[in-house]
């Protein structure tokens, strides 16, 4: 039997042996993707870490839409990136400190910590070399590759304790900026032809800054408060979310924090997930070529019916950037970034295209209301923006959703971090309810 005809064999019998009844689902009570039928999560642990909020329970069922609410730490997003914004300053390594420890820093302790980042940005010769030497044009894959290369160098990789933990997710937050950038300048030397440039991290720079410098070296101060505030709105989202859900299910079962963490990298690259932001910018850039007169309700209205009805874009019938699985009536997130996006747009000269995006926001959700009359709540969330956001700063989309990695990394530690130091820790094991029948076998000779 030819190799090519046995692989076509195995696929087609694979197609039987995955078919299984939609009907049985809820005849076994069974929570498909772990939702409940009201679109809900399933409650499967407890944390201290994050909260989404975008509905209240209604007393004997039923869900109310609310505008939405992120919080680290019990604090509320929306207060710290005022609160930075306001003060023009650059605030991730303050949440990630609030992230990892539980409270907010002082002054001093700020100033420290960010030495500290400082301090671990520069990578070991031989992973530098590693990065420079890799092929392919998938970053996420580097830097998958690139976190479990740090477990060579890493003399307690497979320590949990408390304080080597934190040692650990303190160099993966300061690391992940330095991969991404000297992975996208190897892959624009590989596949562009551009030349190679290796820039080493600075001292008394930001995380942002750092990044900057070391994947574009120009760029403006709004460019990097811009990107600050992103980090920021990225850097946790609760447990829930699939990447740091497979953090902690990965962490529970005791394995050391690289192999953790490059799970989440795996889960975070998947276009249901971290990739959506380069999907919005992909049908903006559409919508830019194929709408004639940008300010036309009209006109913007019946091309997104046509694309909720799968006839033109590519013809899935979504509308990328629109709704969420928590968030209802807004995506706090979203809100933030516009207020700086509408500063970088001014600054950039592109201010056609953000109000052509925000009209585009608003006919958007009228629209899907009308032609889905499902009743039920949608709004935009953060990748309706960060997309237009990060081509204004002069990023590419290669480096997209490692720059979502680059945020979560703090996040994913922390959660990490709780799910192995909390004192009544299990290892994470759902149940698969099996539906086929018991089989008696029959010796190959009959068979």
């Amino acid at each position: 039997m030819k190799k090519e005809y046995l692989i076509y064999k195995l696929s087609e019998d694979m197609k039987e042996a995955t078919r299984i009844d939609n009907e049985l689902f809820p005849k076994f009570d069974v929570k498909r993707g772990l939702r409940n039928e009201d679109g809900t999560g399933v409650l499967v642990g407890l944390t201290k870490i994050g909260n989404v909020v975008g509905y209240e329970r209604i007393p004997g069922g039923g869900l109310k839409p609310i505008p939405g609410k992120l919080f680290y730490r019990g604090y509320d997003v929306e207060d710290i990136s005022h609160a930075i914004i306001k003060e023009k300053r650059f605030g991730f390594e303050e949440v990630a400190y609030l992230l990892l420890s539980g409270r907010l820093p002082d002054k001093e302790e700020l100033i420290s910590f960010r030495d500290l980042i400082n301090d671990n940005m520069p990578l070991e010769q031989k992973t530098k070399m590693n990065i420079i030497e890799l092929e392919g044009n998938n970053i996420m894959n580097i830097l998958s590759r690139s976190v479990l290369e740090m477990y060579r160098f890493d003399a307690n990789a497979d320590d949990t304790s408390r304080d080597n933990l934190m040692r650990q997710s303190i160099e993966l937050i300061s690391k992940f900026p330095t991969i991404i950038a000297y992975a996208y300048n190897m892959l624009r030397h590989a596949t562009f032809g551009r030349s190679l440039h290796i820039r080493h991290p600075q001292e008394k720079l930001s995380i942002a800054e750092n990044f900057l410098y070391m994947l574009k070296r120009d760029y403006t101060e709004l460019d990097a408060r811009t990107l600050d505030l992103l980090l920021i709105l990225q850097a946790e989202h609760g447990g829930g979310n699939n990447s740091t859900f497979t953090v902690r299910v990965t962490s529970s079962t005791g394995t050391d924090t690289y192999s953790a963490i490059a799970a989440g990298i795996g889960s975070l690259k998947g276009p249901l997930h971290g990739g959506a932001n380069i999907q919005v910018a992909d049908m903006f850039q559409h919508l830019k070529e194929n709408i004639k007169d940008w300010t036309s309700v009209d006109e913007i209205d019946t091309y997104f019916t046509r694309m909720l009805n799968k006839e033109v874009y590519n013809k899935t019938g979504l509308i990328y950037g629109i709704g969420h699985a928590v968030y209802t009536i807004s995506d706090p997130r979203a809100l933030l970034l516009k207020e700086l996006a509408r500063d970088l747009a001014r600054e950039k000269g592109r201010e056609s295209e953000f109000a052509f995006l925000e009209l585009l926001e608003e006919r958007a959700i009228t629209t899907f209301g009308r032609i889905k009359n499902n009743g039920k709540t949608v709004s935009s969330n953060i990748d309706f923006y960060s997309g237009f956001v990060y081509e204004m700063i002069g990023l590419p989309q290669e480096i997209f959703t490692p720059l979502f990695a680059m945020a979560r990394i703090v996040g994913w530690c922390a959660h990490r971090n709780e799910e192995l130091t909390f004192e009544g820790k299990r290892i994470i094991r759902p149940a698969y309810k099996n539906v086929l029948e018991d089989l008696a076998y029959i010796p190959i000779k009959k068979r």
